[in-house]
């Protein structure tokens, strides 16, 4: 039992000092801010939306590690706080834009023909539109909430995936594994699925994890905007937007949160970078 216990620490530590250190960085800091956001209510030292304006705009010290803001809040509560939102939207808007992005790029790749230019005009018809603009009418019409958050983000992304996957999928199709599948007579569904699909998944893997710190940094830009989570809310980027006009005075209540979206997006881009080249070079 030992020596097999032995051996399996000795493949884990062989296999784990391979990973370059891109990799090994990205994936601490991704595993680190989902842990805090699930955890944050047992890991903030004060209560997030408690006030004491005679607290208002202490320092970075040691009963407040990352100062307070104007109403005496604690900044790392906030901070804390404020990677659930994140954390809850980022995923679902990536995986909403990965499965309809990545449906629609095997279909229109596999078929071609008329199909497959009338996607693609319309698909560059998206891409061109402004996604601001897109985003105020989506919040005029629906209102302001996570869903509509979720939705607003996936489909500024559905066109960059499928454009990827169907990049993919020509290449693909082309191949002999495709033809022999067509001869043995397998139905369409199944030649996208159990033939094209495992074979662009490496494509499907970088584009998830690049929209993922995509989505990180769109969610924060809209609730900065005012299109996200309201005002007053721990979001980072609500958070931001809450206090740049304290940017001088008190710059800790804005850099605490700015800080904590580019660690983030700097993790998930340093997983995508090694992806993406671990693919190329494959």
């Amino acid at each position: 039992m030992t020596a097999v216990t032995g051996m399996a620490v000795q493949a884990v530590r062989y296999r784990t000092a391979r990973w370059p250190l891109a990799l090994v960085v990205g994936t601490a800091l991704i595993v680190a801010w989902t842990a805090v956001a699930v955890l944050w209510p047992h890991l903030v030292p004060y209560a997030t939306d408690a006030q004491r304006p005679q607290d208002r705009f202490q320092a970075p010290g040691s009963a407040h590690w990352l100062g307070t803001d104007q109403f005496g809040r604690d900044v790392l509560s906030r901070m804390l706080a404020g990677s659930r939102p994140v954390v809850e939207v980022a995923p679902a808007a990536t995986a909403l834009a990965i499965v309809v992005g990545t449906a629609i790029g095997l279909v229109t790749g596999a078929r071609g023909g008329w199909l497959d230019e009338a996607v693609m005009r319309l698909v560059d018809a998206v891409v061109v539109f402004p996604a601001i603009i897109a985003a105020v009418l989506f919040v005029a019409l629906l209102g302001r909430s996570v869903p509509v958050l979720v939705l607003v983000i996936a489909a500024a992304f559905v066109p960059l995936v499928a454009r990827s996957v169907r990049a993919a999928t020509l290449v693909e199709r082309e191949k002999p594994y495709v033809e022999a599948a067509r001869l043995r007579g397998e139905p369409g569904w199944s030649l996208l699925l159990r033939e094209i699909l495992p074979n662009v998944r490496g494509t499907v893997l970088v584009e998830a994890t690049s929209r993922l710190g995509d989505a990180v940094f769109a969610g924060a830009t809209l609730s900065f905007l005012g299109l996200g989570q309201p005002p007053g809310s721990p979001e980072w980027g609500a958070s931001i937007s809450d206090n740049r006009v304290w940017l001088q005075n008190a710059p800790w209540t804005v850099l605490a949160p700015a800080l904590a979206i580019a660690s983030l997006v700097v993790g998930v881009a340093l997983v995508a970078d090694t992806l993406r080249n671990g693919r190329s070079g494959a």
